[in-house]
């Protein structure tokens, strides 16, 4: 099952992506988008069990926060946001659990965005550019793009330009609903913590400096 975008308080946001393990061939036979999962840790997620971490949006004065545990063998997820709690099994997601799910995808993606590109790559297609100014920083880096199909998921057909530095991280990367050439959402990705084999960036911020999306309480569990 795949499951892309959806809409959060306050932003636009993304979202998607089924999660399995993948054998991964020898360095000179790697794609782009392996190169960028393996930047990431992808090659310890079969040892990953858990993953607990609490989604954090700043906005000018407002903040937003909801925090996830979620058992990646059963498919077990459990949240918290506002007070409420949820539970519900990604292997049976039914109407009363979609928004929550919706929710989950959303926050998981952020979260872990390099390596979903690799499970998703039978939705998605990519290309790449050498040297582009990155939308931010300005820095020449190598651009890869994104472009989910148009069947499946909360909102399918998005697009996602990833910035990536010589070491194949994300440095910035853009959101742009479905396929638009106009960016729907800018922001870094930066605050890298290596957790149990897992690069996670816990930082994003736009260019304005009044948006700040981030994670905090992240415990990444074998």
């Amino acid at each position: 099952m795949k499951k892309y975008l959806c809409l959060i308080v306050f932003i636009t946001v993304l979202a998607g992506c089924k999660t399995e393990t993948k054998k991964v061939a020898p360095e000179e036979e790697l794609n782009i988008l392996e190169k960028v999962a393996l930047a990431h840790g992808m090659e310890h997620w079969n040892k990953v069990k858990e993953i607990r971490f609490t989604f954090n949006v700043d906005r000018d004065t407002m903040h937003f926060e909801r925090a996830w545990v979620w058992n990646t063998r059963s498919q077990e997820v459990r949240g918290i946001s506002r007070g409420d709690t949820v539970m519900y099994n990604r292997k049976g997601v039914d109407s009363l659990s979609q928004r929550a799910d919706a929710a989950f995808i959303n926050d998981k993606y952020w979260l872990l965005a390099p390596i979903n590109i690799t499970w998703d790559k039978e939705n998605l297609t990519h290309s790449v550019e050498e040297k582009v100014p990155a939308p931010i920083s300005n820095d020449s880096l190598t651009k890869l793009t994104v472009v989910y199909g148009n069947d499946g998921g909360y909102t399918p057909g998005d697009a996602y330009d990833f910035y990536l530095g010589e070491d194949f991280l994300v440095r910035e990367w853009v959101f742009r609903r479905g396929n638009s050439p106009e960016p729907s959402s800018v922001s870094t990705w930066e605050g890298y913590k290596e957790l149990s084999g897992l690069n996670i960036s816990t930082m994003h911020k736009n260019k304005e400096g009044n948006f700040s999306l981030y994670f905090t309480d992240v415990e990444v569990i074998q």
